[in-house]
């Protein structure tokens, strides 16, 4: 059983660490982007180095006091705030972004887990290098929480998940001692990879506080198109045939429905849209190319052979950097349209590739059987991940159904389970989906889950109740 913060157990870290790592728990830190969750408390402590956050966890291990985590507070799925159980301590890395050191020769890039990912993304421009990563929240998000959540975003096509693009990382783990990985080797094979174990591990086994990414040759030309494409088989077929004619150039693809559109409309009025009547389905095709070749002309290319095959029946190909940036902008305001609505059930999962058409097709009359329903389904199709949303009727909110939220979540992850998918694409489990874990999740790999969380973690000190339900 874990033991909450006392005055006793703060007057002890007081005495150890130093004034400036202690701060006002204000209500921001209890608090997560779907207004679900919302913490009891704790004690927020904000250390500078690595030296004290091993003090902190040390002192929590002895004292069986809960540790969480908190890097940008931009999770979706609940793991950044814990609402019940003992007070914990909050421990935010917003004193350690420091971009430690950069290597353009060997493209990588050394930083704390408390930068900013937007730092990191100007750090690597300002060497001439590009940190691939990128996500709508990237102006809050912090290294250490898309580390510890293995972040996707819309580059995951060509560059992988934020898992992919790390090299090594420095983390304290739950007995407070510090792993000093933070190697620059693409090559390493001396044991288990640690560094893996804590990527995506959500900060229930350790506390990342340093990351050497992995950097990457920044295009020489980019460009961008929105095609209209007949469904989502069809989107399909022209990514296979825009792999095909432009090869690693594409760096995203992205299936966009018309009830985003829809949204926007209604809830973003001062953005413009591409298209008066918006076509039910339509991509968001972007390329990075080198010197020499030109990303407009192979655009349209690309759209004058997926035309004659049927598969694309207009299209806007970006004739600036400004217009790429008004796609992008557009692709990124589909979030905060959503949020503005209010969805009832939100779904981030993944299939495979050739599942997406079936699962579409199948999703939305399954949940015709539970009500009437706007669904918005968008997302990084490239890879597989689609956030697939469900709304009510225009006039009512989601709290007019929340006693469905449970059966239309039960109704998409069945049909995910079943079609060999994921339950969680890019979020991360965090509280939200725990219970989801327990359903679907493979039991030879909970049990090895749970037998690496109480070797390293003994106490369960360590984000208790995120990824795997703390014990009664």
């Amino acid at each position: 059983m874990l033991n909450p913060v006392t005055d006793a157990f703060a007057a002890d870290l007081r005495a150890r660490l130093p004034a400036a790592c202690f701060r006002d728990l204000t209500p921001a830190y209890l608090e997560e982007p779907r207004g679900r969750y919302r913490g009891q408390g704790g004690l927020l402590l904000a250390p500078g180095r690595v030296e004290e956050v091993a003090e902190i966890v040390r002192t929590c291990a002895a004292a069986r006091v809960g540790v969480v985590p908190y890097g940008g507070g931009t999770g979706l799925v609940g793991g950044q705030v814990m609402e019940s159980g003992p007070a914990p301590v909050i421990v935010t890395l917003e004193r350690m972004r420091a971009i430690r050191a950069v290597y353009p020769a060997e493209n990588v890039l050394v930083a704390e887990a408390g930068a900013i990912l937007a730092e990191v993304q100007a750090a690597a421009e300002a060497a001439g290098r590009l940190f691939p990563l990128s996500l709508a929240s990237e102006g809050s998000a912090r290294i250490g929480g898309v580390l510890a959540t293995n972040a996707g975003g819309v580059n995951v096509l060509r560059y992988g998940n934020a898992r992919e693009l790390c090299l090594g990382v420095e983390a304290v783990l739950p007995d407070g001692s510090v792993l000093h990985g933070l190697k620059r080797l693409r090559k390493d094979n001396t044991g288990y990879d640690l560094r893996h174990l804590l990527i995506g591990a959500e900060g229930t086994l350790g506390i990342i506080t340093a990351a050497a990414l992995k950097l990457a040759p920044r295009p020489a030309r980019s460009g961008a198109a929105l095609l209209a494409v007949t469904d989502p088989q069809a989107a399909l077929d022209l990514l296979a045939l825009a792999q095909g004619r432009i090869g690693e150039g594409v760096s995203a693809f992205e299936l966009i429905h018309r009830q985003g559109f829809d949204f926007l409309a209604e809830t973003l009025p001062e953005i413009r849209l591409p298209w008066p009547d918006p076509p039910e389905w339509c991509v968001l095709i972007d390329l990075g190319l080198g010197a020499g070749q030109d990303p407009g002309a192979a655009l349209e290319g690309l759209f004058a052979e997926a035309a004659g095959a049927g598969l694309v029946s207009d299209g806007l190909i970006a004739q600036s950097e400004a217009q790429r940036a008004a796609f992008w902008a557009l692709r990124e305001s589909l979030p905060l349209a959503n949020r503005k609505i209010g969805a009832i059930s939100s779904h981030d999962i993944s299939v495979p590739l050739s599942a997406i058409p079936e699962f579409i097709a199948r999703a939305g009359p399954a949940l015709a059987g539970l009500g009437w329903f706007r669904i918005n389904c968008f997302g990084h199709v490239g890879d597989g991940n689609l956030h697939y949303n469900v709304f009510p009727r225009k006039g009512e909110t989601r709290a007019d159904h929340e006693d469905k939220r449970a059966a239309i979540k039960r109704c998409v992850h069945d049909l995910v389970h079943a079609l060999g998918g994921s339950v969680s694409a890019e979020h991360g489990v965090g509280r939200l989906k725990v219970e989801d874990l327990e359903r679907y999740g493979d039991p030879a790999r909970l049990a090895a889950m749970r037998a690496i969380k109480a070797a390293l973690d003994p106490a369960g000190i360590m984000n208790p109740g995120v990824l795997l339900r703390a014990p009664a």
